[in-house]
């Protein structure tokens, strides 16, 4: 909105003392003709904004002036800074919003508290891109205009329209009472109900979004982490496609093993110091791949089926790198 706007132009220059239309224009993101008109309202309206030329000019405000903000004291800003450092405003397509957000927290300071907490954000980061492995974080690119309209129908509590591509299925249309979006390693879930049923999609596979006008059928009050954790309950232990995977471990990998499987069934030390776990995984595929990750580390037990795979890949494997003749 215009008037959001505005502000963030103000606070911008109380900020940085000058700014030309360019770096104005790039800070809203906004065309420098948007930029013009609204230093022309400003001025319209008594702020006392005005022009510099020259090489090094730009626009500024008279020394002095102050806007009205409510106040917070520096404990409280360094907290919504640091909240404000995470990516999740980029997910739910909010990035601006955030932008414009940490400027009126900064604004509202104390002059005193100002360098102090914008110098403690600089020494914390929140989910940097990679890991110490350099193994890059991908998030899943979900197009704004989808985003928006999940948004718009979660916050309404309105019923939701979306064009879903399930895993190996075609995309169908679904109409969906939406809860909430939740958000784990990078990756969108919205949180439903279909037919009173639940049901959990993951936004990078909408096609499309469509919000209703009609109310949606959901309860006024949802506590999200107790919904995620239910649900993520039912998948570990449900599914036909699952699979249980009988297995010894090196105790040094069991973490490894365990953070790819989806549940730790039982578990039993063993007279040798190995480890004897019962396990489950997605599917085949994804038992074949977390068990290769740990290689000698690991006997599978059973089932027979699992063991023969990964009996042939690694015969594979020997054979491309066995001696040449």
């Amino acid at each position: 909105m215009r008037a959001d706007r505005l502000v963030s132009l103000v606070l911008l220059l109380r900020q940085h003392g000058r700014l030309s239309a360019t770096a104005l224009a790039h800070e809203l993101e906004v065309s420098t003709r948007t930029v013009l008109r609204d230093i022309e309202a400003l001025s319209a309206a008594g702020v006392p904004v005005y022009a510099e030329r020259g090489r090094h000019g730009g626009f500024a405000l008279l020394p002095g002036f102050q806007t009205e903000l409510t106040g917070l004291n520096h404990d409280e800003a360094l907290a919504l800074l640091v909240a404000g450092s995470r990516r999740g405003a980029q997910v739910f397509g909010l990035g601006s919003a955030l932008a414009s957000a940490m400027r009126k927290v900064v604004d509202a300071l104390p002059e005193s508290y100002r360098a102090t907490a914008a110098g403690a954000t600089q020494r914390l980061l929140i989910d940097p891109e990679t890991d110490l492995l350099s193994r890059r974080l991908v998030a899943e690119e979900v197009p704004d205009a989808i985003v928006a309209e999940v948004l718009r129908a979660v916050f309404a509590g309105h019923k939701l329209r979306i064009h879903y591509a399930a895993v190996d299925q075609t995309p169908k249309w679904r109409t969906v009472d939406p809860i909430g979006l939740v958000t784990v390693r990078e990756q969108v879930y919205l949180l439903a109900t279909r037919s009173g049923a639940d049901r959990t999609y993951r936004l990078s596979r909408v096609m499309a979004a469509e919000e209703l006008d009609e109310p949606a059928q959901r309860p006024d009050r949802v506590d999200l982490d107790r919904a995620w954790q239910e649900r993520s309950s039912r998948f570990r232990t449900g599914g036909d496609d699952q699979v249980a995977v009988l297995v010894r471990v090196d105790p040094a990998r069991r973490e490894d093993l365990v953070g790819t499987a989806l549940a730790v069934l039982a578990e039993e030390p063993e007279a040798d110091g190995r480890l004897r776990l019962e396990v489950t995984f997605q599917d085949s595929r994804h038992a074949e791949w977390a068990l290769w990750q740990v290689a000698t580390s690991t006997e599978v037990l059973a089932p027979q089926e699992l063991r023969t795979s990964l009996r042939n890949r690694a015969a594979e494997i020997a054979t491309r790198y066995g001696a040449s003749s």
